[in-house]
């Protein structure tokens, strides 16, 4: 039997992505780098346990039913959240080594990612649809 693909209200998605921009620019205005484990602990917590407490949060300002909004591929989003993980646990270390270049390569790329995510391109569906071809050549 076929089950329906889970999905994500857009604005879930949205808000999501606007925490790790922010939390990205207060963490260059502030030098506080421990702000970036905000969406990275939400992050994991999502990732790991299908809790994540920023959208849970922003789920009680909804006015609608969340079926109402555009869906978000459930998947696609965990996709997206792993690689965002990666770079914010990338971005603390290096924070906490004292590897400040590092630490801004890692922000910038992940606040840009978001970044353009609320615009509309999504950078992760991107690079999954590539790996998928790729994997798709490989085989024939």
């Amino acid at each position: 039997m076929n089950t329906p693909a889970q999905s994500i209200p857009r604005p879930l998605i949205r808000t999501n992505q606007w925490v790790i921009v922010i939390s990205v620019l207060l963490t260059w205005l502030t030098g506080y780098y421990w702000i970036l484990a905000i969406p990275l602990l939400s992050g994991i917590s999502g990732v790991c346990f299908d809790f994540n407490p920023v959208m849970r949060f922003a789920k009680l300002f909804l006015r609608k039913h969340p079926s109402a909004y555009i869906p978000e591929d459930k998947d696609q989003q965990q996709f997206n959240q792993l690689m965002a993980i990666g770079f914010l646990t990338l971005a603390l270390v290096s924070y906490l080594l004292d590897w400040t270049t590092a630490a801004y390569v890692f922000t910038i790329m992940v606040a840009i990612a978001a970044f353009v995510a609320i615009l509309g391109f999504c950078v992760g569906c991107f690079i999954q649809y590539q790996w998928k071809m790729f994997r798709a050549r490989r085989q024939q």
